[in-house]
């Protein structure tokens, strides 16, 4: 891997941290820049009492020079304004493990009589280091015209026919509305779901999309399966709390179909390789194909809710009710900024595998100079070849 990042810290530990290694010299970085992704993350209709008390800003310690990264691993700290609240307070062991959260098997694993340390870590909090990682990822991205955007498209079982709004008018529709949906009319509906999930106590999950406009052909690779672009992305959207599914495309409706009726059509437009369509969503082969890469995540309603779930208190070895921890209601807008964080990242750590070097301009000729889908670019042979030829001296 060309590109990797750590985190560090708890839910209501003195602050999160994250390391990004690989990065080329020479990015302009500044912390406001990386404060707006952090602002988004907190914004989002079903949010929790959480996003009241922090006002997320990141400091940036290492890396970056008089405004430029320089090629060193950037490390950033986000302060938990919730850490006083805490600090030094007696409060009850946590001994009732919540359905669905990493509480019991956090304890399972590593041998807690206490399960705050589990939900402290494996808590969503954490994705806010994961978004400021990712703003460093967008800033290298839109050097090379790269852009990376999200929206929600389903909440619940409100869903979102987005097939007369075009992909790339989308995120933009989103950021103006508190719910993230490109359709307004049913961003109010949504906005209706989650109002009485609230009064019912409970929570909700629901689709957010994420897409890459810009994309080289030739990113990823088929030669092994950790290189495969669409396997990578897997990983990691499959890494954010509460994602359960993720698809490349439109992959769950494809499998319903024919092949005649999924695999898009190349075609000739003045000696240029073009699509009309973009069933596979980006990937080809475990290869980007030019295409916009479109990344599809389910959500599942997050564990922790109001109305008390069944469980057993491991201290007295009774069933009993869960005990309510702070949380969202429908996490699903806020989840948006994340997966773009995600997306962001694998497509940097895909793009300086190809290209190599070490600052921003030994990249930027190197990018011009890709191989194009054109028949120009593209010199074929032609004839006949001798497949798996006899060796010498064999």
């Amino acid at each position: 891997m060309t590109l990797r990042f750590l985190t560090a810290g708890e839910s209501h530990g003195p602050a999160l941290t994250v390391i990004l290694e690989g990065m080329p010299a020479g990015l302009p970085i500044t912390e406001d820049l990386i404060n707006h992704e952090l602002e988004r993350r907190q914004m989002g209709f079903g949010a929790g009492g959480r996003m009241k008390i922090e006002h997320d800003r990141a400091q940036l310690l290492s890396g970056v020079m008089d405004g430029l990264t320089n090629g060193a691993p950037i490390a950033l700290l986000i302060e938990n304004s919730d850490h006083s609240r805490w600090k030094g307070k007696a409060v009850n062991a946590f001994t009732t493990p919540r359905p669905g959260h990493a509480d019991l098997t956090g304890a399972v694993k590593y041998g807690f009589d206490d399960l705050r340390p589990a939900l402290e870590r494996a808590s969503a909090r954490e994705t806010a280091a994961r978004v400021a990682m990712g703003a460093l990822c967008k800033a290298l991205l839109a050097e090379f015209d790269i852009q990376i955007g999200g929206y929600v498209s389903a909440i619940a079982e409100i869903t979102a026919d987005l097939s007369s709004i075009p992909l790339e008018e989308r995120p933009a529709l989103a950021e103006a509305n508190d719910v993230r949906c490109p359709d307004e009319a049913i961003a109010e509906a949504m906005r209706l779901r989650i109002r009485q999930v609230m009064e019912d106590r409970d929570t909700l999950g629901g689709i957010v999309e994420v897409v890459a406009f810009g994309l080289p052909m030739g990113l990823g690779s088929y030669v092994q399966w950790d290189k495969r672009l669409d396997a990578r992305l897997g990983a990691a959207m499959l890494s954010v709390p509460a994602i359960k599914g993720v698809e490349i495309g439109s992959a769950f409706e494809n499998a319903a179909l024919p092949g005649t009726k999924v695999h898009d059509a190349i075609q000739l437009k003045n000696e240029e390789i073009i699509r009309k369509t973009n069933h596979a969503g980006g990937v080809e082969g475990g290869i980007s194909n030019g295409q916009p890469l479109l990344v599809r995540l389910a959500m599942k309603p997050i564990a922790t809710t109001l109305s008390p779930q069944r469980t057993v208190d491991l201290a007295t070895g009774l069933e009993t009710d869960t005990v309510y921890e702070r949380s969202d209601f429908c996490p699903v807008p806020r989840a948006v900024p994340v997966a773009e964080a995600m997306l962001a990242f694998v497509v940097v750590d895909a793009l300086l595998e190809k290209l190599g070097g070490d600052s921003l301009s030994e990249l930027k000729p190197r990018f011009a100079h890709l191989r194009k889908p054109s028949i120009k670019d593209l010199p074929m042979a032609g004839g006949q070849i001798v497949f798996w030829p006899d060796q010498e001296g064999a």
